[in-house]
């Protein structure tokens, strides 16, 4: 019997008044107790507001996100725990796998993320300065900047891990403490979680607390610094969206809900072809892994009426072969759902769902469990129905059975298709299987609008696809409509849920002392030796060198023009370079002044500059003709340690012809030593 605690103001709190009894999905037998309604919600939002979130916000970008490395590193070397707890969720070793290494993975994504493209720095800069004055003296930028508040994140039970890491991680890299409410049902997982968390030391005090039980009245003291994020049922989210405070409030409310979500088989993937046996297999794989509880999980498969029936066929051999039982069987391929009353719940909305489809497949009073008893256990088929007039049914676009049970239908034409596709009124995935470019874009324009992401796999993509039901911490996570509306992951946009967005306005000496990068027109420091004999660490923001001229000659763009192979006419042919509208004439090509640029600005001796590894946003804005002169001016941007030994300078780059005039602009990048 497992007392699962909660973590709150810096104390575990057993299990006390309001305990309820959790149950093993596998024998029904009760394995733990969580909740206490003695919990002091208000010192909890304290201890986040006043400890954790200071502690956080003082830290940079790159020192959370070496933070968040740090975590999933330590995490992934004692992940065998966590699988040997999630078995009496009635989960497999693959499902396991899914929750607990999926949810570490993308820990390290944004941990990755958030050294790449965010700055070693406390401000995001979100997007380039905008000139508001005549002369550029009178900037504007946008900024993120983090809440000063509390996330308050509620979970469902599918994912105890993963589902709280993948919120998790976006949080703590904008800087934002957190308060994490699993499902009662599986909180027993991610309990043991969170104390590994705690117990490696890598955290601040106050960064991360945890409820296992009721949340009390905790949204009723929010405010506008907070923000919640909840995953689960639409009726669910509806009453807690409803909260007056959070409406009072405008607090942040994201919500992940449940959804029809659908796969379509294209008319090209016929029979004998990859994407018609990619089909079926994507589509029983997606109703038994985890037992079908994935909110991203296909309840609704749409197929060319023409391949009706070979699909069925395909399917239900395939379905046939899930060996179900006890998930710590290496033999079993789809465990039980969470709970008895889960189990009560799935039957109950498949018995709405039969009542406009017929059972094709999957009979709960006759179907095996090896190793456990079918009877004591939350074990159900997978069921298959067959609804052959989509268009008049409405159960099975609006009811989700979630567990293994899934509806097929036939489709007319790809408008037809599209057309059931959004009867789902919003999902978080649909995908399309096929071959064929015209198929997807059709699809895409017509129903993209009513999916947060579209999945398309097929021959050329199937070795690598990670899988219709997969969010990936790279790209968004989410849905209109029924799917809850809201968004979570998709790399850096997921941290900018945690932050604040504002548009700052001033000199541009102010935007670069807020931002910490360097905006044109802001103070230069000229009275320096080169800034290349200068290391990453002594060199300032706005530290400028200023080339002599140089003189392009004509011979320079014939022997360049020879040299390279590129005789374009405006280089070579007077007549014809007059002709165009862009050119005065002849005109030297704009790879030779980037390398007279070069020549003009490199300090040759060996030094801190170890490397150029690129340079971003060039244009070329005047045509520089033969006899025309060039000088540069060269200007400490931005700055962005890497590793121990080196950092990134990123140089703002202006050539200028003998009239004054920007010939061509770029942001020179290189590796510059300590």
């Amino acid at each position: 019997m497992l007392d699962v605690s909660s973590f709150a103001a810096g104390q575990w709190i057993a299990p006390g008044s309001g305990a309820r009894n959790i149950a093993s999905a596998i024998t029904g037998e009760v394995i733990a107790q969580a909740g206490n309604d003695a919990l002091q919600v208000q010192d909890m939002l304290a201890y986040a507001r006043n400890t954790g979130g200071p502690a956080l916000r003082k830290m940079t970008f790159h020192d959370r996100a070496r933070m968040l490395k740090s975590v999933a590193m330590y995490l992934m070397e004692r992940k065998q725990a966590l699988y040997d707890l999630s078995y009496d969720t009635g989960a497999t070793l693959s499902d396991h796998k899914i929750d607990v290494d999926g949810g570490i993975g993308t820990m390290l994504v944004f941990a990755s993320k958030g050294r790449r493209e965010m700055p070693d720095a406390h401000v995001y800069l979100d997007g380039p300065p905008e000139q508001l004055g005549r002369e550029g003296q009178f900037m504007g930028r946008h900024i993120c900047t983090p809440l000063q508040g509390v996330a308050v994140h509620i979970n469902a039970f599918n994912f105890p891990v993963w589902g709280m890491l993948e919120k998790l991680a976006p949080t703590l890299l904008a800087g934002v403490p957190a308060i994490v409410k699993p499902a009662t049902a599986t909180c027993y997982v991610t309990e043991s979680c969170v104390r590994l968390m705690l117990e490696s030391g890598l955290l601040p005090e106050g960064a991360v607390q945890l409820v296992s039980g009721g949340l009390g009245d905790i949204l009723d003291h929010l405010d506008c610094q907070d923000a919640v994020a909840f995953t689960g049922s639409a009726q669910t989210a509806m009453m807690l969206r409803g909260n007056p405070n959070l409406t009072e409030n405008s607090v942040r409310f994201a919500s992940e809900q449940d959804s029809l979500n659908a796969s379509v088989l294209g008319p090209d993937a016929t029979p004998g072809t990859p994407e018609f046996d990619l089909f079926v297999k994507e589509v029983q794989r997606e109703m038994t892994a985890k037992a079908g509880q994935k909110c991203t999980a296909i309840r609704r498969i749409m197929v060319p009426d023409t391949l009706l029936e070979p699909v069925i066929d395909a399917l239900k051999t395939r379905l046939s072969k899930t060996t179900i039982g006890d998930p710590r069987l290496e033999s079993t391929r789809m465990g039980a759902l969470v709970s008895a009353s889960q189990k009560r719940d799935v039957l109950e909305k498949a018995a709405l769902i039969r009542g406009e489809a017929e059972q094709v497949f999957g009979n709960i009073d006759d179907f095996t469990v090896d190793g456990a008893d079918k009877d004591k256990g939350a074990f159900v088929p997978p069921m298959l129905f067959h609804c052959a007039d989509p268009d008049s049914a409405s159960r099975v676009h609006d009811t989700e059975a979630f567990g293994p049970v899934s509806t097929i239908m036939p489709y007319r034409d790809l408008p037809h298709a599209a057309e059931l596709l959004n009867k789902g009124k919003g999902s978080l995935v649909a995908s399309i299987i096929t071959n064929d470019g015209d198929t997807a874009r059709d699809i895409t324009l017509a129903s993209a609008a009513f999916h947060g992401r579209l999945y398309f796999n097929n021959r050329t993509s199937m070795a690598e696809a990670t899988g219709h039901g997969s969010p990936l911490p790279h790209m968004v996570h989410g849905g209109p409509g029924r799917a809850g509306g809201g968004e979570e992951l998709g790399g850096i946009r997921g941290v900018m849920h945690y932050m604040q967005r504002t548009a700052i306005q001033g000199s541009p000496d102010i935007l670069t002392a807020i931002g910490k990068q360097w905006v044109p027109g802001a103070t230069e420091i000229s009275d320096r030796a080169h800034p290349f004999t200068r290391t990453f660490t002594e060199i300032d923001l706005g530290e400028t060198f200023n080339s002599p001229a140089r003189t392009v000659t004509l011979e320079d763009i014939e022997t360049f023009a020879h040299f390279t192979g590129d005789t374009f006419y405006a280089h070579m042919d007077e007549e014809a370079a007059r002709a165009n509208p862009f050119f005065p004439g002849r005109v030297a090509h704009g790879y030779l002044l980037l390398s007279f640029a070069a020549g003009l600005f490199v300090q040759p001796d060996p030094g801190p500059v170890l490397a150029n590894t690129g340079l971003d946003n060039l244009r070329f804005m005047a045509p520089v003709a033969a006899g025309d002169s060039i000088r540069v001016r060269l200007t400490v941007k931005h700055k962005t340690p890497r590793n121990d030994e080196y950092g990134e300078v990123r140089w703002h780059v202006t050539l200028y012809n003998q009239n004054d005039e920007a010939a061509a602009e770029y942001e020179l990048l290189t590796m510059n030593a300590y």
